[in-house]
């Protein structure tokens, strides 16, 4: 991590553990609403963790040495260039019917993120699906709702398209959902992990066909 990307980011925006915790029951009412929106909130899918975003490397650090104190960092690996933990903690976290047990750190890159904190969760669906287009297709079997997609006509940047009714550049809306495809792989992995993110505000909701303890003993093959 470069000490530019740290010098760039405005302290004031730090986010400590303390927050974290107060701020859980606002993220969880989000998360649920939106699972609701999209369908998923009666499916019992698993939720194999949850992801933070953080704007500061110094932030990053104390909020290792925080969560290993409560947990155990079991993946410490490279990602589309940074640095991403996996911490199984201790006491899972509730999220309505979903027992957490692993939080996601991402050190930050030089994307600055207006908010930090709690950003998504994400879902493990039944599916053997190693391409986006599969996932969607298993994805709309299990949740017909999702076919109400409508093509956006702004789109961030080119990814794979789907079934969901997405255009050439994989966006689509629904009711201020934003939908984005990809397959984030680290460099020592060897699962194929589709996937497919709900955003709506400040957050998101991930569904792929493998849990991230499975991801972490591709990178032992």
């Amino acid at each position: 991590m470069s000490s530019s990307n740290e010098a760039a980011t405005p302290q004031s925006t730090s986010i400590s553990y303390e927050q974290l915790t107060q701020s859980w029951p606002a993220f969880e009412a989000q998360i649920l609403a939106l699972l609701e929106t999209l369908g998923l909130a009666d499916k019992a899918l698993v939720c194999d963790h949850v992801a933070l975003r953080v704007n500061s490397i110094a932030s990053a650090d104390a909020l290792r040495d925080t969560f290993s104190r409560v947990g155990k960092i079991i993946s410490d690996n490279i990602i589309n260039g940074r640095t991403i933990l996996i911490i199984e903690l201790d006491t899972p976290l509730t999220l309505g019917q979903f027992s957490i047990a692993c939080v996601e750190l991402p050190y930050p890159s030089d994307k600055v993120y207006p908010q930090e904190g709690w950003e998504h969760i994400e879902l493990v669906i039944d599916s053997k699906a190693k391409d986006c287009d599969t996932l969607s297709q298993d994805l709309l079997a299990l949740c017909p709702k999702l076919s109400a997609l409508q093509p956006s006509e702004q789109a961030a940047e080119p990814v794979q398209s789907s079934s969901l009714g997405l255009n050439s550049q994989g966006i689509a809306s629904l009711a201020g959902i934003k939908i984005k495809m990809s397959s984030p792989k680290g460099d020592k992995e060897r699962l194929a992990n589709p996937t497919i993110a709900f955003k709506r505000d400040d957050v998101c909701i991930k569904v792929h066909p493998h849990g991230i303890k499975a991801v972490i003993a591709s990178e032992q093959m």
